[in-house]
């Protein structure tokens, strides 16, 4: 079971099955990129050097975590996007 907590309550419901659904291509391109992205998350907090550095350009009460998985998004897609 799952629950979900919605504006008017919480919804209970059963898990979805997944197990027949077969990715595409790009879907398990994107899996691997944002893979990458928490593993950099990870590296960054690892580092208090690097975690306060990023601290310093949060707003407050922002992540660390989700900002440097942002910023590892934004960064890979640019690089993406360079012609060749």
């Amino acid at each position: 079971m799952v629950y979900k907590n919605y504006s008017f309550g919480t919804v209970m419901s059963m898990y979805p099955d997944m197990s027949k659904v077969i990715p595409t291509e790009k879907q398990l391109r994107e899996k691997g990129r944002f893979g990458n992205a928490v593993r950099y998350a990870k590296r960054i907090l690892a580092d208090p050097e690097k975690k306060a550095a990023y601290q310093l350009k949060l707003k407050k009460g922002g992540s660390v975590y989700h900002a440097a998985i942002a910023e590892y998004m934004k960064m890979e897609r640019n690089i993406d996007q360079t012609p060749a």
